[in-house]
């Protein structure tokens, strides 16, 4: 009521200015509803539409404003997520990391004992004096080695699971951004970035269960030896690389064949391996005993007396050793020997 007093005033103030035709002064006593009383109303009409626009143009600008600020932080929070998505649970990433649970599913676990102030893969532990088996009580040991055992197991297995929570996750996150519009994506923000926590934890216990870890030893290994000095020691589980045929350089011939392998790591000291060969589809009864285990010192071996023109299978692993608590992987490689140049010409001249 006041603002429209105020206008309703300044226009009456502004009827009762005299105005000034192309003939002269206008008369003062302008009576209601005459052609300047009508023009009075008109110009605060006028003023009053330019209010309502100014106000609406206010109002518009605010509401733009904050459209604008709501699409910047949906902008930036999206980005959060696509840069996760793209640095720590990217797809090459996961898939170098599968490749890596499948080596250690083919590795040769093994207990070793080290001075608790070296660090595993010390080399300084080979200088410990070969007395140490001594002190250690053996059924003890044999023990600790069936835990070495269930330690393993338990850690291969929960690294796959922990690799599908984080695959499923990363499909999760996927699906919140092709699936939610900026509202409902800013809405459960307070879901999704506990999404992100919950798959960075789990990143996390991931890498560092990737390295195999300490035996938590709950009964003393040796033995009382009364005066003697029992040295300080700790178990800890070591892994070495799979034992694997060089395709390329293992051939056959006629008789015979060579065979060679490799591990895909440097070792620091020879090692030796356990290979067997069988012949496959044996046709007669004196030829089963084509088969064989022995025990060998090197990477490369020569089977000789072989029949021609049949096929072998060949398996490599390493040989047993007294740390050993695991090892499932041995690798398999089927070669045929080639037919006598004689066999040959035989087989072309019975051909119709």
């Amino acid at each position: 009521m006041g603002f429209h007093g105020s206008c309703l005033g300044l226009a009456g103030a502004r009827a009762a200015r005299p105005r000034r035709g192309g003939g002269g002064e206008l008369p003062r006593d302008t009576p209601p509803g005459s052609a300047t009383a009508t023009m009075s109303f008109g110009t605060m009409d006028v003023y009053l539409n330019e209010i309502e626009n100014n106000l609406q143009s206010i109002l518009y600008n605010e509401e733009e404003d904050q459209e604008n600020e709501t699409w910047k932080m949906y902008m930036e929070r999206k980005n959060i997520v696509l840069e996760f998505l793209h640095s720590d649970l990217s797809l090459h990433l996961l898939k170098r990391h599968h490749k890596r649970i499948e080596l250690l599913k083919k590795c040769s676990y093994y207990i070793e004992i080290l001075p608790k102030h070296l660090a595993l893969g010390d080399q300084n532990h080979l200088m410990l004096p070969t007395t140490m088996f001594q002190l250690i009580d053996p059924w003890r040991f044999q023990r600790m080695k069936k835990v070495g055992t269930v330690q393993t197991k338990i850690q291969l297995l929960l690294l796959t699971d922990l690799l599908e929570q984080l695959e499923q996750g990363r499909e999760e996150l996927v699906h919140f951004l092709e699936t939610y519009d900026m509202v409902t994506f800013l809405a459960r923000w307070d879901l999704v970035k506990q999404k992100l926590s919950n798959l960075s934890e789990l990143m996390d216990n991931f890498l560092a269960m990737l390295v195999p870890g300490r035996l938590y030893v709950k009964h003393r290994l040796v033995s009382d030896v009364g005066a003697t000095k029992i040295p300080h020691i700790r178990l800890v589980l070591s892994t070495k690389m799979p034992v694997m045929f060089d395709r390329k350089e293992s051939v056959a011939h006629e008789n015979w064949v060579s065979l060679k392998w490799f591990i895909t790591s440097q070792q620091s000291q020879p090692e030796q391996y356990e290979l067997s060969f069988k012949l496959l589809e044996p046709r007669a009864q004196q030829e089963r005993i084509q088969c064989e285990i022995m025990p060998v010192t090197s990477n490369m071996c020569e089977i000789r007396n072989l029949l021609s023109d049949r096929s072998y299978r060949f398996t490599v692993k390493r040989a047993q050793a007294y740390t050993l608590v695991y090892e499932q992987w041995r690798d398999t490689i089927t070669l045929k020997t080639k037919p006598y140049p004689d066999e040959d010409m035989e087989s072309t001249m019975c051909e119709p």
